[in-house]
């Protein structure tokens, strides 16, 4: 008799069985979502997807995705740059400079010197990350705050540019026009080369000793220290790296437009590069961030600029969500931070 009972309890329970298991792969998939720091702005971003499109269906037409990859990619270059930099705890403010001033280096260059045009560009990129190792020695040798070293970084580079172009724009050079596809002009090309970044930093960020040391130096640097990682090669390095992508960001935007412009980038690039940083999970402090989630968070900038246009919102108000949702990224970043050390996510 128990045998009968035995049996029939098992028939009843065999078909839930896999029910169950689907359940718990799907409890499991979402918690390993969850615990990704790029989950929250992924989610923010496709939902705008869906809204603007929504409400205006030219949304993802092919020409508007192209201005919205041609807006985005310079600055999430950029803001890779600035991953790397607010993970190991320092910032660069001076990086929207480098970013203008790079394409009238190549311009100086090429029309002044003759140089051929892809090593002008070469020695611009070169520039670039020779600005960020003054400006890394600046704050390791010195022991300058990286917010003020940059700070004057950024008039410095500001007042170079507006005093050797006379404050003008100035044309791609004629030389260069052949280039032009490769460096911004084609409708994708700005996007492969942001993709192409982004993804080479993520793996740098996360799977190489220079990406944990990166980590270990901004979330403890005097343990970092005494385990034997050389601090200040990291942060020198790191702002290295910074200089050259904002001198290629630079490079790639002055193609695209066609035009070099002194106003450009500046301290508007900075900032929506910091933004998009720190949108995407990158903590100010130190010590955590994502690269995935700044090219989401430059996105999500991008997304908002173009619907904006889109649905007939004036542009003033961008800088009004673009400062909400700065502070709520950090409130959510906080507290999901205090869940994942509880282990609830």
């Amino acid at each position: 008799m128990s045998d009968t009972i035995g049996s029939k309890t098992e028939t009843a329970d065999a078909p839930r069985a896999p029910g169950r298991r689907v359940h718990g792969v799907l409890r499991v998939a979402f918690d390993g979502f969850m615990m990704r720091r790029e989950a929250t702005i992924l989610v923010v971003a496709l939902g705008l997807v869906v809204y603007f499109q929504y409400s205006k269906s030219v949304f993802l037409s092919h020409d508007n995705l192209v201005n919205i990859s041609q807006s985005m990619a310079p600055y999430a270059i950029l803001a890779v740059g600035e991953v790397l930099l607010l993970v190991s705890g320092e910032i660069d403010l001076s990086a929207g400079m480098v970013f203008t001033l790079s394409p009238f280096l190549m311009h100086y260059a090429i029309d002044f010197y003759g140089v051929y045009p892809i090593i002008a560009i070469a020695l611009s990129l070169l520039a670039g990350a020779f600005i960020g190792l003054c400006n890394g020695l600046v704050v390791v040798v010195l022991r300058v705050p990286s917010f003020v070293a940059t700070l004057g970084s950024l008039f410095l580079i500001q007042g170079i540019t507006l005093t050797t172009s006379h404050a003008y724009p100035a044309e791609i050079p004629a030389a260069a026009e052949s280039l032009a596809s490769w460096f911004g002009r084609a409708d994708w090309a700005d996007l492969i080369w942001c993709l192409a970044i982004v993804a080479f930093f993520h793996v740098v960020l996360t799977r190489t000793r220079w990406g944990l040391h990166t980590i270990a130096v901004g979330g403890n640097p005097h343990g970092a220290s005494e385990a034997g990682i050389r601090t200040g090669r990291i942060k020198v390095g790191n702002f290295m790296i910074m200089g050259g992508l904002a001198a290629l960001a630079g490079i790639l935007e002055a193609f695209r437009t066609q035009t070099i412009d002194p106003s450009s980038g500046g301290t508007g690039a900075m900032f929506f590069a910091v933004s998009a940083a720190v949108i995407g999970g990158t903590a100010l402090a130190g010590g955590s961030g994502t690269v995935i989630g700044a090219l989401l968070g430059a996105l999500v900038l991008a997304e908002l600029q173009n619907g904006f246009n889109l649905i007939g919102i004036s542009a003033n108000p961008f800088n009004l969500i673009l400062g909400a949702a700065i502070i709520i990224s950090m409130i959510l970043n906080v507290h999901l931070a205090r869940l994942r050390r509880a282990g609830r996510t």
